[in-house]
């Protein structure tokens, strides 16, 4: 084995990297944020829960009982834009198609005691501003009126695939029983929403434009300011939800400075100004203290019985690290490969160290390597043979 080792003025990697490079989010209760002694502790919440992690990898960087239930309330809202904007992606609405209000939706659109859009049925509606409606407004009629036209009038029929969705992402902790997040029945976690959320973001990251829009104005003489204060106050800060029912208060708030993406999920706070408050400090805590690191490089191999002589190895380490620290990263692979191997195939690993901890990521043959002709393996069978000898010699 042929061992590459440089050492890297860089940061800390704080993930399980192997997992981090495929996007994973740790399953509810699967692991503890890690804590690493370079790094001040993070802000004391009094909220029920709470998580930060990083967009891009899923790496959690703080965890307070995110498997704890609790009704999401306006949470829920995530769920039916996410359903939403895969319909729009899969061409099956336009942002332009109008939007029946029925009666359903009207009748939330007088309750005074709920958040509104403000809907009426004689008042034409587009797709496009029932999104504002939901992400500026948090309109339960804007989310009823959107659910009953995704699925043909039956609210009921859209719940069924908020579920189905749910439990394509993982969020094995939540069940919804409506679009709006008003039923007794909704319930979810912060680690459920924090899987929902960085999800909507990596796969729809144009939820960003209306849940960045600071006021909406639809069918009122006033404008409507966004329920995330957060928009307010820090310009880092682009969405994403907030929440409300009984003496529940929860924030999913998104904020990026550079190319580093923070993702904080504040739930069961005690009212709008501490869920506010709670995510703000989670959300400067991580900026703080943290930022992204990525190693590449890419290795070139000898290939024996194959068609092609060499192939070309691109090693790729993406984590989240603290802003100081001088980790050495190692990467491990063999002298040659011998064909055939298919695409995919682990044939090494890069390691990154510090203090004692080592993580590892694999690193994956790039493409197929196709066996060569006769007389190239028949050749090359020689060759090694001939170098096994001169190795033990």
């Amino acid at each position: 084995m042929r061992r590459i080792v440089r050492a890297m003025k860089a940061m800390v990697v704080l993930v399980l990297v192997s997992l981090a490079v495929l996007g994973w989010v740790p399953p509810a209760g699967a692991q503890e944020a890690p804590t690493f002694p370079t790094v001040p502790p993070p802000p004391s919440l009094e909220a029920q829960s709470a998580l930060l992690l990083d967009v891009a990898t899923g790496t959690v960087l703080y965890a307070k009982d995110p498997d704890s239930p609790m009704p999401p309330a306006s949470l829920t809202k995530l769920m039916t834009m996410f359903l939403a904007l895969d319909d729009l992606q899969a061409g099956k609405i336009r942002l332009d198609e109008r939007v029946p209000v029925t009666p359903e939706a009207y009748r939330l659109a007088r309750d005074p005691s709920i958040s509104r859009m403000f809907l009426q049925p004689d008042l034409p509606v587009t797709v496009e501003e029932i999104f504002y409606g939901i992400m500026v407004s948090s309109g339960n009629d804007a989310a009823v009126a959107l659910a009953q036209f995704l699925a043909g009038g039956s609210e009921s029929a859209f719940v069924q695939r908020m579920n189905e969705k749910a439990q394509a992402l993982g969020m094995a902790r939540t069940r919804f029983g409506d679009s709006s997040g008003l039923a007794k029945e909704d319930q979810t976690t912060a680690a459920d929403m924090a899987r929902l959320s960085r999800e909507l973001l990596l796969q729809h990251p144009e939820i960003l434009k209306y849940s960045s829009t600071q006021k909406f104005k639809y069918n009122i003489d006033y404008e409507q300011p966004n329920y995330n204060t957060l928009l307010f106050r820090d310009r880092r800060v682009d969405g994403l939800k907030t929440g409300h029912i009984g003496g529940y208060y929860h924030l999913v708030a998104t904020a990026k400075e550079g190319d580093f993406r923070l993702l904080a999920v504040v739930m069961g706070a005690k009212g709008a100004a501490q869920r506010a408050d709670e995510a703000q400090a989670l959300l400067d805590w991580g900026f703080r203290h943290f930022q992204r690191w990525t190693y590449q490089e890419t290795v070139t191999l000898p290939v024996y019985k194959g068609r092609q002589r060499q192939v070309a190895i691109p090693v790729t380490l993406e984590a989240v690290a603290p802003r100081e620290g001088e980790p050495q990263v190692e990467v491990t692979l063999p002298s040659y490969l011998v064909a055939p191997l298919p695409k995919g195939t682990q044939v090494g690993t890069v390691e990154a160290r510090w203090d004692g901890t080592a993580l590892q990521a694999p690193i994956l043959l790039p493409g197929d390597l196709e066996r060569g002709s006769f007389f190239r393996v028949l050749w090359d069978s020689l060759r090694l043979t001939l170098a096994r000898v001169f190795d033990r010699s």
